[in-house]
């Protein structure tokens, strides 16, 4: 009794091309359709997660995140954050002509170098206050007070550093 039961109810793999029947054909081709259009409907409502993930590539990952930076950050934003990445390359370039030329003027070293981390420190703060995503955290501040102690900020910065250097 148990053959027969096997027989009636055959693998679906040796259904297919063995039975021409369309009815058998139908069912397990009405599956995959109902599954795909199941993930077709669930990755087009988050493109860019699934692809994220089917492909885990870090520069699928990069490229992914450039791509939204280009399409959400304000024009001001991205100015905010090229003079950032100023700072950084400028403090790299001290930080590396101390290690390879010598510190003999170590006071002239520490208060460039303090100057670039300052003025990182201080660009940042101005970012992150200026940016319309965080607005509701910093509802009582304008973008033009912010601007302004940045600039206060800025200029008793480079205050201390020149007379730290002598």
């Amino acid at each position: 009794m148990a053959r027969k039961a096997r027989a009636t109810t055959p693998e679906p793999s040796a259904v297919r091309p063995s039975t021409p029947n369309t009815t058998v054909d139908a069912a397990p081709k009405a599956t995959p359709k109902t599954s795909t259009t199941t993930t077709t409907t669930s990755s087009s409502s988050s493109t860019s997660t699934v692809n994220l993930s089917a492909n885990s590539s870090p520069f699928a990952v990069a490229g992914a995140i450039w791509d939204k930076y280009q399409k959400d950050t304000p024009q001001r934003t991205k100015l905010i954050d090229v003079f950032l990445g100023f700072l950084v390359a400028v403090g790299a370039l001290q930080f590396i002509y101390c290690v390879v030329a010598g510190n003999y003027p170590f006071n002239a070293f520490l208060a460039g170098f303090a100057a670039t981390v300052g003025q990182f420190v201080l660009t940042a703060s101005l970012r992150i206050q200026t940016n319309p995503a965080n607005k509701a955290e910093f509802s009582s501040v304008s973008p033009e007070r912010a601007f302004a102690d940045f600039v206060f900020g800025s200029l008793t910065l480079h205050f201390f550093c020149v007379n730290f250097i002598n």
